[in-house]
């Protein structure tokens, strides 16, 4: 895969914000090798399945009907079953049509085996998506030029809180490493579990949040990314940096963050049972509507101030099925999803916490939205997840390290030889 490591000027440019722009390589498949038109409605595979995300995917379905020329099937899948099973809907002979899911390196790997449906059309026909910019172009084609995604939202990953609980406890957001860990130490000392993790059940990816962000505050984004495919090892010095550091955090985690996932995780942090989670904007849509206001973030801690400051700010959107049979329908629910006012429908309806990537949209434009824009906009680059930079195959490969890691820090010696291991077979398949 090749990446276009993209300066924070160039990344904002038109859009303001889109991850990595990084390029897809090998094949699509082109509307014209579709099979034989097929009737009734556009199937949506949703994996947006927090209380208020399906909401507002209903809503964007509903108002897609009313247009009047075609109509969507939403079908909403559990988040973890819809990450499992996606290799199967992609390859079965009656596939969905359209899947929400994420481009880049994970798009990249779909589209080698030939299971995803060229989108030249859509983006050359849409007015929309014409003007989307560079960044996301690049973000969603393929190496050969062939677009094969539709972008809709961003959002940023942090440090949540929430600011009636740092009141109440005395203590204030970090800059420092050391002031985290003094901060850690306060709050531990008032019996609160400093940091929720939630990578226990069928969450465990999210402990890759800590795994990158360490190592692009320590070995920068440009290593980060060339680790993750392939071009340095993970029992290298570097990474081991990143779990020495990451050993000096590890008393100030929850003791039950890889026995519960992170929907747990987070209701301990919003109760006030843990005082801080490494966590993307997604879990506000199962927070209640009255405790938004009280949440916020402060930026993962700056470790060495010369490594150029990266924020991990993924982009979402829908690939379609190359064995779908509706591609014209597919194109018509695709640049509709394109447009400023799906993205707004969809920001009313959920929890508000994702910004456009239609440049014509509005965001929900409260306090957390515009630190949120502020926090991606101030990046000197921007990284989207591990498996977003990787692949979805890659990502069990981290899971196992990472909990292992966490149970076992003194083990860290066997476990990063293993994990290159591991990740050697997912690299020369």
């Amino acid at each position: 895969m090749t990446n276009l490591h993209t300066s924070r000027r160039r990344f904002l440019a038109g859009l303001g914000a889109t991850g990595t722009a990084a390029l897809l390589s090998g094949c699509v498949t082109s509307t014209s090798d579709a099979k034989s038109p097929a009737k009734g409605p556009v199937t949506l595979q949703s994996n947006l399945s927090a209380p208020q995300a399906k909401a507002a995917m209903e809503d964007l379905a509903a108002a897609y009907a009313k247009k009047g020329s075609e109509r969507v099937s939403l079908n909403t899948v559990a988040a973890e079953t819809f990450r499992t099973q996606l290799p199967t809907y992609l390859t079965s002979a009656n596939p969905p049509d359209v899947y929400t899911w994420y481009p880049g390196s994970v798009a990249d790997a779909y589209a080698k085996k030939n299971l995803l449906l060229d989108l030249d059309d859509v983006w050359a026909s849409s007015p929309d998506l014409k003007r989307y910019s560079k960044a996301l172009n690049s973000l969603c084609t393929s190496s050969s030029g062939k677009k094969v995604f539709v972008p809709s939202t961003y959002y940023w990953w942090g440090m949540f809180y929430r600011k009636s609980h740092f009141a109440k406890w005395g203590v204030k957001e970090p800059k420092t490493w050391d002031e985290f860990l003094g901060l850690c130490e306060k709050l531990k000392s008032k019996g609160v579990a400093p940091i929720g993790l939630g990578a226990g059940g069928n969450t465990p990816w999210v402990a890759s949040a800590w795994f990158d962000y360490l190592n692009i505050r320590i070995n920068g984004a440009d290593y980060h990314r060339q680790l993750l495919v392939g071009k340095h090892r993970f029992d290298d010095p570097e990474v081991r940096k990143v779990f020495d550091r990451w050993s000096e955090v590890l008393p100030y985690f929850d003791p039950n963050g890889t026995a519960v996932a992170f929907q747990d995780a987070t209701t301990a942090l919003l109760n006030g049972r843990s005082g801080m989670m490494l966590i993307g904007t997604f879990f506000a849509d199962a927070a209640p509507k009255d405790a938004l206001d009280d949440i916020d973030f402060f930026r993962f801690p700056v470790i060495d101030p010369k490594v150029p400051l990266a924020e991990e700010a993924p982009t979402d959107g829908y690939f379609a099925s190359a064995r779908s049979g509706r591609a014209r329908q597919v194109g018509d629910l695709l640049k509709y999803l394109a447009t400023a006012e799906a993205q707004e429908i969809y920001i009313k309806g959920s929890s508000g916490t994702v910004l456009p990537c239609n440049p014509d949209a509005k965001d929900a434009g409260t306090a957390l939205v515009k630190k949120g824009r502020a926090h991606i906009e101030s990046a000197a680059e921007i990284t989207q997840f591990f498996n977003r930079d990787s692949s979805d195959a890659l990502q069990p490969t981290a899971d196992t390290a990472l909990t292992k890691f966490i149970a076992k820090p003194k083990d860290v010696g066997s476990i990063l030889t293993t994990w290159q291991r591991d990740a050697q077979k997912i690299w020369g398949a």
